[in-house]
């Protein structure tokens, strides 16, 4: 059963304190199969529960989001005409994203009081929704970033593009790490070393090559299983919590951007939210990172 709390509500008693925070929207993904659940909180909310996490998201959709597939997941929703809709088509040249609809801006109020303590916090933006500010909101917290995002714009027919990162420098030098795949920096990585100076820990994914981990100024490479990919859809949220939380676990950043990164191939071998690790799978990736 979903525990679905409206932001404008007074905070329930039944709130619980959580592990685990994700900030950001749901999406509906309109695929050739129908309407599925998406967004960067689902699958890095997913991740991190089946990582031992007490997870909770705030969000905003509305009623045509299939949120069923969070259930047991404690969600604070700001209530909205449309979800945010995203339909994406595989072209000769790459990926055609068109954005239809995109839900209610989020912002430090929406976050309950029992939450703004968590020890992961993050900030997970799918369509330039979540305000930058909260970078500075958890003092008390350890902050994540996946910035897609905040570096994405559309035009008036809702045909997605890759943008600068907007005021990046705010939110670069807030956090404790930021994760970026390289179709989001245009395969720029003159930019990406600049954005690993302004950060504390700085990791590229790369697809089926595996990931690149700035920190202290050094740069390590971190290659993924081979595996027969079926769908990568979100690899690169599985890969950030499962960063996130190995980080704040082992205090290791090695140990874990490599077990994020088997952790993330092993996801692509199935269909959208199908690719959220299972047990077995964590404890193959740790007896991996191990040896």
């Amino acid at each position: 059963m979903n525990r679905v709390y409206n932001s404008f509500m007074s905070e329930p008693a039944t709130l619980q304190p959580i592990d685990y925070l994700a900030i950001g929207h749901v999406a509906v993904d309109l695929t050739p199969h129908g309407k599925q659940l998406g967004g960067s909180v689902a699958y890095s909310a997913l991740t991190a529960r089946a990582l031992g996490m007490q997870v909770g998201i705030i969000t905003s959709f509305a009623n045509d989001a299939p949120a069923e597939a969070l259930a047991g997941i404690q969600i604070v929703n700001i209530p909205a005409e449309f979800s945010t809709t995203f339909e994406n088509v595989k072209t000769e040249n790459g990926r055609k994203q068109t954005l239809f609809h995109q839900a209610e801006k989020i912002n430090f109020e929406h976050v309950p009081p029992v939450w703004r303590n968590a020890p992961i916090v993050h900030l997970a933006p799918i369509a330039q929704e979540v305000d930058p500010d909260l970078a500075k909101q958890f003092p008390n917290s350890w902050l994540g970033v996946t910035p897609q995002g905040w570096m994405r714009t559309w035009d008036e027919n809702g045909q997605v593009q890759a943008s600068a990162w907007e005021n990046s420098e705010q939110v670069l030098g807030q956090v404790g790490c930021v994760v970026m795949s390289v179709e989001d920096v245009k395969r720029d990585l003159e930019l990406v070393e600049s954005m690993a100076h302004q950060t504390k820990l700085l990791c590229l994914t790369e697809g089926e090559l595996g990931s690149v981990l700035y920190w202290n100024g050094d740069r390590r490479s971190f290659r993924a299983p081979l595996v027969e990919e079926v769908d990568a859809t979100g690899a690169g949220d599985i890969f950030a919590a499962a960063l996130f939380v190995r980080l704040l676990q082992t205090k290791d950043p090695w140990e874990a951007a490599r077990f994020a990164t088997h952790l993330a191939a092993h996801s692509v071998t199935r269909v959208g939210l199908n690719g959220i690790p299972t047990q077995k799978e964590i404890e193959s990736c740790m007896m991996e990172v191990l040896w």
